[in-house]
């Protein structure tokens, strides 16, 4: 028997065995690859929706201050996913003594929102834009907060 070769029943069952276990952790390792990858594509959609619509706004110099604003996109060309966005403009810095046609420095804060599944998700951007102060900014002779 000693002439022989081959692999005894024993030594394939722990070869099975062994591949079974590197093989389920493999599979396993793709899957939670895959719902992380599926999730990053989600939050780089919103990085560019929010950084569209952050340009929309800070160009934008007739939107009104201290008045919350909001929106939805479109369900396509969010992937089929219900989002949308909220912002509100808001003087950061002003002149000494702020009066009406004298510039201001706005801050921009924009929440951009997504449906996942049932979970909601939230992407947070901040920009600033130079503009100049109107009468509707002010409540009597005071700046409205």
């Amino acid at each position: 028997m000693s002439g022989r070769r081959g692999f005894t029943l024993l030594e394939v069952i722990v070869a099975s065995l062994i591949m079974g276990i590197a093989v389920a952790g493999i599979l396993s390792g793709l899957s939670t690859a895959a719902r992380n990858a599926a999730r990053l594509s989600q939050s780089d959609r919103a990085v560019l929706f929010a950084r569209s619509k952050m340009d929309e706004i800070v160009s934008d110099l007739k939107l009104p201050r201290y008045t919350p604003l909001q929106g939805s996109f479109d369900k396509k060309a969010a992937g089929g996913v219900d989002a949308g966005w909220t912002a509100r403009i808001t003087a950061f810095e002003t002149v000494p003594s702020p009066s009406p046609g004298l510039w201001s420095f706005d801050r921009v804060q924009l929440e951009v929102w997504w449906m996942d599944g049932k979970t909601r998700r939230t992407f947070a951007m901040d920009g600033y834009r130079r503009s100049f102060l109107r009468p509707e900014d002010f409540d009597g002779p005071n700046l409205k907060k």
